[in-house]
Protein backbone atom coordinates (compact mmCIF):
# COMPACT_ATOMS: atom_id res chain seq x y z
CA UNK A 1 0.00 0.00 0.00
CA UNK A 2 2.82 2.45 1.38
CA UNK A 3 4.68 1.45 -2.09
CA UNK A 4 1.48 2.10 -4.42
CA UNK A 5 0.56 5.40 -2.42
CA UNK A 6 3.76 6.60 -3.48
CA UNK A 7 4.05 5.56 -7.30
CA UNK A 8 0.66 7.41 -7.55
CA UNK A 9 2.10 10.67 -5.82
CA UNK A 10 5.34 10.37 -8.21
CA UNK A 11 7.66 10.24 -5.32
CA UNK A 12 9.97 7.46 -6.31
CA UNK A 13 9.50 5.28 -9.49
CA UNK A 14 7.04 3.09 -10.97
CA UNK A 15 5.92 -0.21 -9.29
CA UNK A 16 5.67 -3.39 -10.68
CA UNK A 17 4.87 -6.57 -8.72
CA UNK A 18 5.92 -9.02 -11.53
CA UNK A 19 8.97 -9.36 -13.03
CA UNK A 20 9.33 -7.14 -16.36
CA UNK A 21 11.96 -6.89 -19.31
CA UNK A 22 11.73 -2.71 -19.01
CA UNK A 23 14.60 -0.77 -16.99
CA UNK A 24 13.08 2.60 -17.91
CA UNK A 25 9.85 3.58 -18.47
CA UNK A 26 7.56 7.28 -19.37
CA UNK A 27 7.87 10.18 -16.47
CA UNK A 28 4.05 9.21 -16.51
CA UNK A 29 3.89 5.76 -15.79
CA UNK A 30 3.30 4.97 -11.93
CA UNK A 31 2.72 1.54 -12.38
CA UNK A 32 3.38 -1.48 -14.75
CA UNK A 33 1.64 -5.00 -15.35
CA UNK A 34 2.38 -7.40 -17.62
CA UNK A 35 -0.88 -9.23 -19.88
CA UNK A 36 -1.68 -11.66 -22.72
CA UNK A 37 -2.52 -9.45 -25.68
CA UNK A 38 -4.56 -10.74 -28.70
CA UNK A 39 -1.35 -11.98 -30.07
CA UNK A 40 -1.12 -14.27 -27.22
CA UNK A 41 2.52 -12.70 -26.36
CA UNK A 42 3.09 -11.07 -22.75
CA UNK A 43 2.78 -7.15 -23.25
CA UNK A 44 4.28 -4.88 -20.29
CA UNK A 45 1.63 -1.79 -19.87
CA UNK A 46 2.39 1.38 -18.56
CA UNK A 47 -0.36 2.61 -16.50
CA UNK A 48 -0.70 6.43 -15.03
CA UNK A 49 -1.42 7.79 -11.75
CA UNK A 50 -4.27 9.88 -13.33
CA UNK A 51 -5.86 6.54 -15.34
CA UNK A 52 -5.46 4.47 -11.94
CA UNK A 53 -6.88 7.33 -9.80
CA UNK A 54 -9.60 8.06 -12.24
CA UNK A 55 -10.59 4.21 -12.11
CA UNK A 56 -10.95 3.37 -8.77
CA UNK A 57 -12.64 6.84 -8.48
CA UNK A 58 -15.40 5.83 -10.56
CA UNK A 59 -15.76 2.40 -9.26
CA UNK A 60 -16.08 3.63 -6.04
CA UNK A 61 -18.96 5.98 -7.16
CA UNK A 62 -20.42 3.37 -8.90
CA UNK A 63 -21.23 1.37 -6.06
CA UNK A 64 -21.88 4.55 -3.64
CA UNK A 65 -19.12 3.73 -1.54
CA UNK A 66 -18.34 6.46 0.77
CA UNK A 67 -15.21 6.81 2.98
CA UNK A 68 -13.94 4.59 5.77
CA UNK A 69 -15.80 1.66 3.53
CA UNK A 70 -13.45 -1.34 2.99
CA UNK A 71 -12.61 -3.74 0.57
CA UNK A 72 -11.54 -7.87 0.41
CA UNK A 73 -8.59 -8.42 -1.25
CA UNK A 74 -9.22 -11.87 -2.98
CA UNK A 75 -7.32 -11.71 -6.12
CA UNK A 76 -3.45 -11.67 -6.83
CA UNK A 77 -1.38 -8.84 -7.02
CA UNK A 78 0.44 -9.56 -10.24
CA UNK A 79 -3.50 -8.63 -11.85
CA UNK A 80 -5.16 -5.42 -12.24
CA UNK A 81 -8.06 -6.55 -10.22
CA UNK A 82 -5.85 -6.88 -7.16
CA UNK A 83 -4.29 -3.87 -7.47
CA UNK A 84 -7.21 -2.17 -8.20
CA UNK A 85 -8.47 -3.12 -4.47
CA UNK A 86 -5.70 -1.71 -2.71
CA UNK A 87 -5.96 1.64 -5.06
CA UNK A 88 -9.86 1.92 -3.88
CA UNK A 89 -8.75 1.05 -0.49
CA UNK A 90 -6.70 4.23 -0.56
CA UNK A 91 -9.37 6.50 -1.89
CA UNK A 92 -11.46 5.54 0.93
CA UNK A 93 -8.88 6.11 3.39
CA UNK A 94 -8.95 2.30 4.41
CA UNK A 95 -6.81 -0.73 4.73
CA UNK A 96 -7.90 -3.69 2.20
CA UNK A 97 -8.47 -7.17 4.54
CA UNK A 98 -6.18 -9.62 2.46
CA UNK A 99 -7.91 -12.94 2.60
CA UNK A 100 -5.34 -14.14 0.13
CA UNK A 101 -3.54 -16.07 3.34
CA UNK A 102 -6.65 -15.87 5.66
CA UNK A 103 -7.34 -19.32 7.76
CA UNK A 104 -10.80 -19.50 9.77
CA UNK A 105 -13.75 -17.07 9.19
CA UNK A 106 -13.72 -14.26 6.81
CA UNK A 107 -13.78 -11.44 8.59
CA UNK A 108 -16.50 -8.72 7.26
CA UNK A 109 -15.75 -6.25 4.18
CA UNK A 110 -18.01 -3.48 3.13
CA UNK A 111 -17.11 -4.74 -0.92
CA UNK A 112 -14.67 -7.61 -3.13
CA UNK A 113 -14.04 -8.32 -6.56
CA UNK A 114 -13.21 -12.03 -7.79
CA UNK A 115 -13.50 -14.22 -11.20
CA UNK A 116 -16.09 -16.74 -12.12
CA UNK A 117 -14.40 -19.52 -11.03
CA UNK A 118 -14.10 -18.10 -7.18
CA UNK A 119 -18.02 -17.41 -7.59
CA UNK A 120 -18.71 -20.92 -8.54
CA UNK A 121 -16.40 -22.50 -5.74
CA UNK A 122 -18.39 -20.64 -3.80
CA UNK A 123 -21.77 -21.75 -4.95
CA UNK A 124 -20.49 -25.69 -4.63
CA UNK A 125 -19.23 -26.18 -0.96
CA UNK A 126 -16.29 -23.42 -0.27
CA UNK A 127 -19.07 -22.33 2.65
CA UNK A 128 -16.64 -19.58 4.02
CA UNK A 129 -16.15 -17.82 1.03
CA UNK A 130 -20.13 -18.02 0.37
CA UNK A 131 -20.97 -16.11 3.73
CA UNK A 132 -18.56 -13.25 3.11
CA UNK A 133 -19.92 -12.83 -0.58
CA UNK A 134 -23.29 -12.52 1.27
CA UNK A 135 -22.20 -10.95 3.23
CA UNK A 136 -20.43 -7.65 1.55
CA UNK A 137 -22.49 -4.73 -0.12
CA UNK A 138 -21.13 -5.99 -3.83
CA UNK A 139 -19.32 -8.17 -5.47
CA UNK A 140 -17.46 -7.12 -8.79
CA UNK A 141 -16.96 -10.65 -11.01
CA UNK A 142 -14.78 -10.10 -13.93
CA UNK A 143 -11.61 -11.55 -15.80
CA UNK A 144 -13.48 -14.18 -17.22
CA UNK A 145 -17.20 -14.75 -18.91
CA UNK A 146 -19.92 -14.93 -16.41
CA UNK A 147 -22.33 -17.30 -17.69
CA UNK A 148 -26.44 -16.56 -17.15
CA UNK A 149 -26.73 -20.00 -14.80
CA UNK A 150 -23.90 -18.90 -12.83
CA UNK A 151 -25.26 -15.66 -12.06
CA UNK A 152 -28.79 -17.02 -11.53
CA UNK A 153 -27.78 -18.70 -8.53
CA UNK A 154 -25.56 -16.04 -7.10
CA UNK A 155 -28.76 -14.14 -7.14
CA UNK A 156 -30.54 -17.23 -5.53
CA UNK A 157 -28.59 -17.01 -3.06
CA UNK A 158 -28.47 -13.71 -2.10
CA UNK A 159 -25.23 -12.21 -3.87
CA UNK A 160 -25.11 -8.63 -5.03
CA UNK A 161 -23.16 -9.50 -7.91
CA UNK A 162 -22.10 -6.83 -10.07
CA UNK A 163 -20.37 -8.02 -13.51
CA UNK A 164 -17.53 -6.14 -14.61
CA UNK A 165 -15.50 -6.02 -18.14
CA UNK A 166 -12.42 -4.56 -18.93
CA UNK A 167 -8.88 -5.34 -19.23
CA UNK A 168 -5.33 -3.93 -18.07
CA UNK A 169 -5.38 -1.26 -20.87
CA UNK A 170 -8.70 0.33 -19.21
CA UNK A 171 -7.30 0.44 -15.79
CA UNK A 172 -9.51 -2.94 -15.07
CA UNK A 173 -13.24 -3.24 -15.36
CA UNK A 174 -14.57 -0.26 -16.83
CA UNK A 175 -18.37 -1.44 -17.94
CA UNK A 176 -20.62 -2.63 -14.87
CA UNK A 177 -23.47 -4.91 -15.66
CA UNK A 178 -23.71 -3.41 -19.24
CA UNK A 179 -23.06 0.63 -18.10
CA UNK A 180 -19.59 2.45 -18.81
CA UNK A 181 -18.64 3.87 -15.84
CA UNK A 182 -18.81 7.95 -15.64
CA UNK A 183 -15.23 8.34 -16.88
CA UNK A 184 -15.67 6.09 -20.20
CA UNK A 185 -16.98 6.67 -23.61
CA UNK A 186 -17.75 3.24 -25.60
CA UNK A 187 -18.52 2.52 -29.56
CA UNK A 188 -19.27 -0.57 -30.96
CA UNK A 189 -17.10 -0.47 -34.48
CA UNK A 190 -18.25 -1.67 -37.73
CA UNK A 191 -16.87 -5.46 -37.10
CA UNK A 192 -18.75 -5.19 -34.03
CA UNK A 193 -15.07 -4.59 -31.84
CA UNK A 194 -15.66 -2.83 -28.81
CA UNK A 195 -13.70 0.44 -28.52
CA UNK A 196 -13.21 2.37 -25.49
CA UNK A 197 -12.01 5.93 -24.21
CA UNK A 198 -11.49 7.57 -21.57
CA UNK A 199 -9.19 8.95 -18.68
CA UNK A 200 -8.74 5.59 -17.04
CA UNK A 201 -7.02 4.45 -20.49
CA UNK A 202 -3.39 3.16 -19.66
CA UNK A 203 -0.48 5.31 -21.12
CA UNK A 204 1.28 2.66 -23.30
CA UNK A 205 3.05 -0.65 -24.21
CA UNK A 206 6.74 -1.05 -22.72
CA UNK A 207 7.92 -3.97 -24.73
CA UNK A 208 6.19 -3.89 -28.29
CA UNK A 209 5.47 -0.97 -30.93
CA UNK A 210 1.97 -1.55 -31.08
CA UNK A 211 0.39 2.07 -30.40
CA UNK A 212 -2.34 1.23 -27.10
CA UNK A 213 -4.58 3.96 -28.39
CA UNK A 214 -5.49 5.91 -31.78
CA UNK A 215 -4.85 9.69 -32.42
CA UNK A 216 -8.42 10.11 -31.26
CA UNK A 217 -7.54 8.65 -28.04
CA UNK A 218 -9.54 5.35 -28.31
CA UNK A 219 -8.32 1.95 -27.75
CA UNK A 220 -9.62 -0.96 -30.08
CA UNK A 221 -10.02 -4.16 -27.88
CA UNK A 222 -10.17 -7.87 -28.69
CA UNK A 223 -13.57 -8.23 -27.79
CA UNK A 224 -17.09 -8.12 -29.52
CA UNK A 225 -20.26 -6.45 -28.83
CA UNK A 226 -22.97 -4.85 -28.90
CA UNK A 227 -25.60 -1.77 -27.80
CA UNK A 228 -28.92 -3.58 -25.81
CA UNK A 229 -31.38 -1.42 -24.51
CA UNK A 230 -28.59 1.21 -23.97
CA UNK A 231 -26.40 -1.56 -22.28
CA UNK A 232 -22.76 -2.73 -23.33
CA UNK A 233 -23.15 -6.55 -24.20
CA UNK A 234 -19.90 -8.68 -24.51
CA UNK A 235 -20.35 -11.19 -27.20
CA UNK A 236 -16.85 -12.80 -27.07
CA UNK A 237 -13.04 -12.45 -27.87
CA UNK A 238 -12.13 -12.08 -31.43
CA UNK A 239 -9.03 -13.57 -30.88
CA UNK A 240 -7.51 -16.93 -29.88
CA UNK A 241 -7.40 -15.99 -26.38
CA UNK A 242 -9.34 -17.14 -24.06
CA UNK A 243 -9.98 -16.48 -19.97
CA UNK A 244 -10.23 -19.43 -18.12
CA UNK A 245 -10.48 -18.75 -14.43
CA UNK A 246 -9.53 -15.62 -14.10
CA UNK A 247 -5.99 -15.84 -16.63
CA UNK A 248 -5.32 -14.97 -20.14
CA UNK A 249 -4.02 -17.95 -22.29
CA UNK A 250 -3.68 -18.37 -25.70
CA UNK A 251 -4.72 -21.21 -27.48
CA UNK A 252 -2.33 -20.83 -30.59
CA UNK A 253 0.79 -20.86 -27.86
CA UNK A 254 -0.68 -23.87 -26.64
CA UNK A 255 -0.49 -25.46 -29.97
CA UNK A 256 3.14 -24.07 -30.88
CA UNK A 257 4.64 -25.50 -27.04
CA UNK A 258 2.79 -28.97 -27.27
CA UNK A 259 3.74 -29.20 -31.77
CA UNK A 260 7.52 -28.49 -29.81
CA UNK A 261 7.35 -31.08 -27.84
CA UNK A 262 5.39 -33.19 -29.81
CA UNK A 263 6.35 -32.85 -33.44
CA UNK A 264 4.80 -36.21 -35.08
CA UNK A 265 1.88 -35.52 -33.19
CA UNK A 266 -1.44 -33.13 -34.31
CA UNK A 267 -2.80 -31.26 -31.95
CA UNK A 268 -5.49 -28.34 -31.29
CA UNK A 269 -6.45 -26.39 -28.27
CA UNK A 270 -9.76 -25.31 -27.57
CA UNK A 271 -12.98 -23.49 -25.36
CA UNK A 272 -15.57 -24.46 -23.95
CA UNK A 273 -18.21 -22.41 -22.05
CA UNK A 274 -17.82 -23.73 -18.47
CA UNK A 275 -19.74 -22.35 -15.40
CA UNK A 276 -16.90 -22.72 -13.39
CA UNK A 277 -13.49 -21.54 -15.58
CA UNK A 278 -15.74 -19.00 -17.70
CA UNK A 279 -13.82 -20.98 -20.42
CA UNK A 280 -12.68 -24.37 -19.96
CA UNK A 281 -9.69 -25.55 -22.47
CA UNK A 282 -9.36 -28.84 -23.89
CA UNK A 283 -6.82 -30.36 -26.23
CA UNK A 284 -7.18 -32.81 -29.05
CA UNK A 285 -4.62 -35.04 -30.08
CA UNK A 286 -3.94 -37.69 -33.11
CA UNK A 287 -1.02 -39.88 -33.25
CA UNK A 288 -0.82 -40.73 -29.32
CA UNK A 289 -2.81 -42.65 -26.64
CA UNK A 290 -3.86 -41.57 -22.80
CA UNK A 291 -0.50 -42.56 -21.89
CA UNK A 292 1.03 -39.63 -22.96
CA UNK A 293 -1.71 -37.28 -21.46
CA UNK A 294 0.81 -36.75 -17.97
CA UNK A 295 3.50 -35.49 -19.89
CA UNK A 296 1.59 -32.82 -21.65
CA UNK A 297 -0.03 -31.32 -18.38
CA UNK A 298 3.01 -30.81 -16.99
CA UNK A 299 4.47 -29.35 -20.13
CA UNK A 300 1.88 -26.82 -20.26
CA UNK A 301 2.50 -25.92 -16.97
CA UNK A 302 6.04 -26.01 -17.09
CA UNK A 303 6.18 -24.12 -20.40
CA UNK A 304 3.15 -21.91 -20.23
CA UNK A 305 1.35 -21.28 -16.85
CA UNK A 306 -0.81 -24.09 -14.85
CA UNK A 307 -3.89 -22.34 -16.23
CA UNK A 308 -2.89 -23.70 -19.79
CA UNK A 309 -3.64 -27.49 -18.99
CA UNK A 310 -6.15 -29.43 -20.33
CA UNK A 311 -9.17 -29.76 -18.59
CA UNK A 312 -9.61 -32.97 -20.94
CA UNK A 313 -7.43 -34.53 -23.77
CA UNK A 314 -9.07 -36.01 -26.48
CA UNK A 315 -7.50 -38.69 -28.78
CA UNK A 316 -9.22 -38.42 -32.11
CA UNK A 317 -8.14 -40.54 -35.82
CA UNK A 318 -8.65 -36.99 -37.15
CA UNK A 319 -8.92 -32.90 -36.46
CA UNK A 320 -11.65 -31.73 -38.30
CA UNK A 321 -10.81 -28.82 -40.93
CA UNK A 322 -12.54 -26.42 -42.07
CA UNK A 323 -11.27 -25.42 -45.86
CA UNK A 324 -8.12 -25.89 -46.20
CA UNK A 325 -6.18 -26.75 -42.67
CA UNK A 326 -7.95 -24.97 -40.23
CA UNK A 327 -9.20 -26.67 -37.19
CA UNK A 328 -12.88 -26.69 -36.88
CA UNK A 329 -12.57 -25.60 -33.22
CA UNK A 330 -16.36 -25.11 -32.82
CA UNK A 331 -17.14 -28.86 -34.13
CA UNK A 332 -14.00 -30.20 -31.62
CA UNK A 333 -16.44 -28.48 -28.86
CA UNK A 334 -19.16 -30.88 -29.55
CA UNK A 335 -17.53 -33.52 -28.25
CA UNK A 336 -17.10 -32.22 -25.07
CA UNK A 337 -20.26 -30.95 -24.99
Amino acid sequence: MAHIAKALASDGPALTLAPIDAEYVNPRIALVVTTTGSSGLAKEVGLSAAGLLTSAKASNNYLGAEFGATWSLLLPLNHIAGINVLIRCLELGTIPTNLLEYEGKFPRADYTSIVPTQLYRALNGDENLLQHLQGVKAVLVGGASLTPILREQAIAAEINVVETYGSTETSGGCIYNGEPLECVEVEIREDSRIAIKGAHLAHSYLNTDIELIDDNGWYLTSDSGEMRDGKVSIKGRIDDVVLTGGENVSLTQIEKVLSEEYPKLQIAAFAVSSPEWGQAIHIAIVGADSSIDSQIQEVLEERISPAAKGKSILHLQELPLIGIGKVDRNELARHIE
